[in-house]
């Protein structure tokens, strides 16, 4: 009577060597596939419609064993922060001129050129020259603020210029050029048809002069006869 293991020779332990490799390597290729199932089952079974994604290369071990995100050092921003700009500096307004001490004609002149309006005030002493403004010069003021100017003399005469047949802004502009204040009679459209005091008369600083604008007054120049 023999039991089922025949003691054979070299080659009969080879062969049964060979054997046992084999189941060796197939049982653990076995139990790889049924790990890899068993997960796959387990994110199935989980509800996930996705397998696990893998940590990115920023993801740092934890001392546990697992891998967690990478977290920013406190205090510091992954961002760089603006350059910071100045604010920039506000210009300065318009401001009333150095006046005072000129002669009152240029000091009006150049309040002019600054869109500025003015005012004479003659004091009746002597002289033309600006003994004081108001409001008092570097004071910030807006465009078209009238800055009175106190002349330390009296008015000083001026010839009345002709504006008859001018246009009326250019009119205009000529009296207040010779220090005189024009009065519309009849609008500020058209060509000046009359002015008075007339042309070439004399007068001073501050007279207004009147002139009116457009159509011709009634009575002047000829009628047209009726057909």
């Amino acid at each position: 009577m023999t039991d089922g293991y025949t003691g054979g020779g070299a080659g009969a332990r080879d062969d049964t060597g060979a054997g046992r490799t084999t189941t060796l390597l197939g049982g653990g290729l076995a139990v790889v596939l049924l790990a890899a199932v068993g997960a796959t089952g387990g994110w199935l079974l989980a509800g996930e419609d996705d397998p696990p994604i893998p940590s990115d290369a920023s993801a740092t071990a934890s001392p546990t064993g697992t891998r967690s995100a990478a977290h920013p050092t406190p205090g510091r921003s992954s961002m760089s922060s603006p350059a910071r700009t100045s604010t920039p500096t506000r210009p300065a307004g318009l401001t009333v001129p150095e006046v005072v001490g000129e002669d009152f004609a240029e000091a009006r002149d150049e309040l002019r050129e600054r869109r500025l309006g003015w005012r004479l005030v003659f004091l009746g002493g002597a002289g033309r020259t600006v003994e004081r403004a108001s409001p008092a010069v570097g004071t910030q003021v807006q465009p078209g603020r009238t800055v009175t100017l106190y002349v330390s003399g009296p008015a000083p005469a001026a010839t009345v210029p002709d504006v008859v047949g001018d246009d009326c802004d250019e009119a205009g502009d000529d009296l207040v050029d010779e220090g005189f204040y024009p009065q519309y009679g009849s609008g500020r459209t058209g060509t000046v048809t009359r002015q008075d005091p007339p042309g070439d008369s004399t007068g001073r600083w501050n007279d207004q002069v009147s002139i009116w604008c457009g159509a011709a007054p009634a009575g002047s120049g000829s009628a047209t006869p009726t057909p």
